[in-house]
């Protein structure tokens, strides 16, 4: 399946038709014999600079091969002349079009998450912090759809000090490694503590022997390179997923 515009005409604040200034959704199919009726909405890190292909497509393949349905968000960039709030815009549209498409696909649409490693990390949490649930007068239907993810993964997050978790905040997966830069390794145990004492189910992995930007690499054999397995089985332990 190729890329899905977000609008059909021009996006927001477009500064023109380049492929640039397009955001567009890129699906990957779940297993059918697997298929579990979770969705996944992935955002790649870059420095909102690029888009990395080893924090998007490795990460939707790998979903997509256990029964869960990913997209990958082509978001708009600073490199090319955004700046926030545009790319906030971009993921919650992006969210409300999966919420759409399960509706329609028969997946269920109070199983969306969202997945952002590096600066895609701070765009997820930023979506966590300012979404909205939707226009319910809106001509546009995508509209009327809530932006809220029902759970959120942030993979060594850009600018994790900054996350500052609500109370009724969706449940959260979080990992870095010990030598990323203090603010990522050491803010983002902070950020843990906060989502602890804000009552949001939080779990937390710091790998001794990697860095930034592990992602998800088949070269990767440490216990770093392990880590979506065990997003998987915390998406299991808390029931967004079956056991299957």
């Amino acid at each position: 399946l190729g890329p899905i515009r977000l609008w059909e005409g021009d996006a927001p604040g477009a500064l023109g038709q380049r492929a640039q200034d397009i955001p567009t959704l890129t699906p990957y199919a779940a297993d059918k014999a697997k298929d579990t009726g979770a969705s996944i909405l992935i955002f790649p890190g870059g420095g909102y600079g690029g888009l990395a292909e080893h924090e998007g497509t490795g990460y939707a393949e790998f979903f997509a091969a256990r029964g869960i349905t990913a997209y990958v968000l082509k978001y708009r960039l600073g490199s090319n002349g955004y700046r926030h709030p545009v790319m906030l815009n971009d993921a919650a549209r992006a969210l409300r079009l999966l919420r759409v498409f399960a509706k329609r696909d028969g997946r269920d649409p109070s199983r969306i998450g969202v997945i952002g490693s590096s600066a895609g990390g701070h765009l997820a949490s930023t979506l966590v912090t300012h979404f909205d649930s939707g226009n319910p007068a809106a001509t546009d239907p995508i509209d009327r759809e809530s932006a809220r993810p029902d759970f959120q993964a942030l993979i060594y997050p850009g600018k994790s000090g900054l996350i500052i978790p609500e109370k009724g905040a969706p449940p959260v997966f979080l990992a870095a490694g010990y030598g990323d830069r203090v603010d990522i390794s050491e803010g983002l145990a902070e950020v843990y503590l906060r989502f602890k004492r804000a009552g949001v189910p939080a779990e937390l992995h710091i790998y001794a022997g990697a860095g930034h930007g592990f992602g998800l690499r088949e070269s990767n054999k440490s216990p770093a390179g392990a880590w979506p397995t065990r997003l998987r089985e915390w998406l299991v332990d808390r029931k967004f997923v079956p056991t299957k």
